[in-house]
């Protein structure tokens, strides 16, 4: 895998941003807009993908954090390829805590199919993190929730989605955000109209809105 994209902290780092991207894109893809909105205290560290063939586009080789098979609600899934990515996940965050930056001062966040990492990194991982920032995305392996969560209930989820997403259904989207309402209580699921499969001004000024918040509760004692 090639090395990740670090945005360092322009103040005293206290915190940091793991952010993955969408099937195809690689971490230069989200580094500049995540670097507009992060405080000055945060890290920001944006991976790329491994490439590998992805079924879902002829066995087409890119960059992907597991096998797609196909973009249905209740078709097969890639679980080890998810857990193997999971897990590479996993050990950013232990290099971060390594360092010195406490598990509750960590974001996860992604798009697409690196926030669908993003949600299942972060609710199997086993001590509290800051936050996650979902965006146009889905929850994997849902049939095993809430059973395979081994995070705290307290961990505030920012799920957000276009409705006139083409590639991953809005449906999907309040699909993952009902499932993760009925096991998680600090979630909230954000729809922007008109908006297809990417960000926007708008998103992005929400993004940076929840990751000062959850900085401040974190700060507070929250999530301890």
């Amino acid at each position: 895998m090639s090395a990740p994209v670090i945005v360092e902290a322009t103040a005293k780092q206290t915190a940091t941003l793991i952010f993955m991207h969408g099937l195809g894109d690689t971490g230069h893809g989200w580094s500049s807009a995540l670097a507009a909105i992060r405080p000055p205290f945060m890290k920001v560290i944006c991976p790329t993908a491994p490439t590998q063939p992805v079924s879902l586009n002829a066995g087409f080789r890119m960059p992907s954090w597991f096998d797609l098979k196909t973009l249905d609600i209740s078709g097969p899934e890639d679980e080890p390829g998810i857990q193997a990515a999971r897990d590479n996940v996993h050990g950013m965050i232990q290099k971060e805590i390594s360092a010195g930056i406490p598990a509750n001062r960590i974001v996860l966040g992604g798009f697409s199919q690196g926030g669908a990492l993003a949600l299942y990194s972060a609710l199997t991982y086993d001590q509290p993190l800051a936050g996650v920032v979902a965006l146009s995305c889905w929850l994997p392996l849902h049939k095993k929730f809430p059973g395979a969560k081994l995070n705290s209930e307290d961990v505030p989820i920012f799920q957000a989605h276009g409705d006139y997403d083409p590639v991953v259904p809005y449906k999907f989207g309040q699909l993952s955000a009902s499932l993760l309402k009925s096991f998680m209580k600090n979630v909230t699921f954000k729809t922007y109209s008109g908006l297809s499969h990417s960000s926007s001004d708008d998103e992005m000024d929400d993004v940076k809105n929840f990751i000062t918040l959850i900085m401040l509760f974190s700060i507070a004692g929250h999530n301890q």
